[in-house]
């Protein structure tokens, strides 16, 4: 995902209630998500689908990792060559 671009990223509520479908048209352009103050502070943000689902991608394989390192933490791990045995039965089906 492209980072934020602080000078044209970050937006008051008051604006982007006003300016909503140009926002949208910028997010879907850019890739870069937007950020919306109120009160100047930062409340909401504005994102892709298509970026979003990355991301979403993204944390869900990080929290496999980290299930992952737990098990293994926990000796519930099993050797590369019993995984590989494993796999190959699945596929001798």
């Amino acid at each position: 995902m492209p980072r934020i671009q602080l000078d044209q990223d970050v937006r008051p509520l008051s604006e982007f209630r006003s300016k909503t479908a140009s926002f949208v048209q910028q997010v879907r352009e850019t890739g870069r998500p937007l950020v919306i103050t109120q009160n100047g502070r930062s409340a909401a943000v504005l994102m892709d689908v298509l970026e979003y689902e990355k991301l979403m991608e993204r944390i869900e394989t990080l929290e496999d990792v980290i299930q992952a390192e737990k098990q293994l933490d926990n000796n519930k791990g099993i050797s590369h060559a019993e995984a590989k045995k494993q796999v190959l039965a699945r596929f001798k089906r």
